[in-house]
């Protein structure tokens, strides 16, 4: 069943939509008769609200330049944060931006010099190495360590690897792909290993808002206050109101220098600002559309129930450390011993599926594919049925 008023049970066709997910499997994966469980958007309508601020501006019918200067965009990312997660942001330390991995750049080329090392804690999104070695700075790998419980971060190596050449950590909280919500405690002790090495912090919280029961979302600025004069903190509605594809985010700098220097940065780039019809979906989802998003979380955590239950029933092999966020979950598939390429293989030839390819994510990625449960249930139960065939015979 749909979670109250909204729908998101129906299986809506999106494939001849310029659909990254739907129309580029051939493209990525030599068929197009997979289930797609790829690319991090959802199978789901966004927010009836948001398709009526967008159904208002296009039947206004004037498209010209957007205001930068107008403060209910940024005001409605501040109120988010304090309504949401308790974070008392304002106005004047908020800047618009077409994307999170746009902000990672930047960030990158402001708080960072050419030739500094920047640490990512693998497996990790794959364009976090991509915007490093592009912007000139060297990937120094902290891999999480894993528990039987789930992952961690190893504090211990990475107090090995930060060398004085050594000056930024992109941190991804949640994270994606191990679907980690970091408590607080653990917020707090990379926090004072930051600030014992000079280290800046580059914070990608574009997940914060897809949070299961059991776990709760602490901005890293909130835990660690500390942190405020060396860090930025990058946020998007993307992820969660399943808007990506108008490029409307935002970021969060609270001291006042880190501000100005990235608000420049964005000008000099011509990089400050969002599209009209993202600045409108941004507005609509922060203002008003928080009954949705509770919505859907109801429905995702139903979801990922789904999945440990099957796993443990039908795929026992298949391991799955529990998901405590986001709609993208990291599966294991070690126990059958593939190499990657033959696991590749047996999910798109066999199975008939599409997944990420865990290598990508890092050194620990072999092994490992990523798993979008954003879809509907039955959606999501056709492409676990195929699974349990293709390697229930193995």
């Amino acid at each position: 069943m749909s979670s109250g008023k909204y729908d998101f049970d129906s299986r809506i066709d999106r494939t001849g939509t310029a659909c990254e997910k739907w129309d580029d499997l051939k493209i990525n994966f030599g068929r197009e008769d997979l289930l797609p469980f790829w690319v991090a958007d959802m199978d789901f309508r966004s927010a009836p609200e948001i398709t009526e601020a967008l159904r208002e501006r296009v039947e206004f019918g004037v498209f010209g330049y957007p205001s930068e200067q107008m403060e209910t965009y940024r005001e409605a990312v501040a109120n988010w944060e304090r309504r949401r997660h308790g974070w008392g942001v304002s106005l004047d330390e908020v800047g618009l931006m077409p994307g999170v991995i746009t902000g990672l750049s930047v960030a990158l080329c402001e708080l960072t010099a050419p030739g500094d090392g920047v640490v990512i804690q693998s497996p990790i999104y794959p364009p976090f190495f991509r915007e490093i070695t592009h912007n000139g700075r060297k990937v120094v790998e902290n891999p999480l360590a894993e528990t039987d419980k789930g992952y961690v971060m190893d504090l211990d190596h990475l107090r090995s690897v930060l060398t004085p050449d050594v000056k930024a950590i992109l941190l991804c909280s949640p994270h994606n792909p191990v679907a980690r919500v970091w408590k607080k405690e653990e917020l707090q002790d990379l926090g004072r290993l930051c600030v014992e090495h000079d280290i800046a912090v580059i914070c990608d919280e574009i997940h914060q808002d897809l949070i299961y029961s059991d776990a709760k979302h602490i901005p890293l600025s909130l835990a660690c206050p500390e942190l405020e004069g060396r860090m930025v903190t990058l946020a998007a509605p993307s992820k969660t109101f399943n808007i990506a594809g108008l490029r409307a985010s935002a970021w969060i700098a609270r001291d006042r220098e880190i501000y100005r220097r990235l608000h420049s940065a964005f000008r000099r780039f011509h990089l400050g600002g969002i599209n009209m019809f993202g600045l409108a979906a941004l507005e609509a989802a922060y203002n008003r559309c928080e009954a949705w998003l509770d919505a859907l979380m109801e429905y995702l955590e139903k979801n990922r129930d789904t999945v440990e239950k099957f796993l443990a029933s039908r795929l026992p092999r298949v391991k799955l450390k529990h998901p405590e966020g986001t709609y993208i979950f990291w599966l294991d598939f070690r126990d059958y011993s593939f190499e990657q390429k033959e696991l590749m293989d047996v999910l798109v030839n066999r199975a008939g599926v599409a997944m990420n390819n865990g290598v990508p994510f890092g050194r620990m990625g072999e092994g490992f594919a990523r798993l979008n449960i954003g879809c509907p249930r039955s959606q999501l139960e056709a492409g676990l049925d195929r699974l349990a065939d293709a390697f229930g015979k193995l």
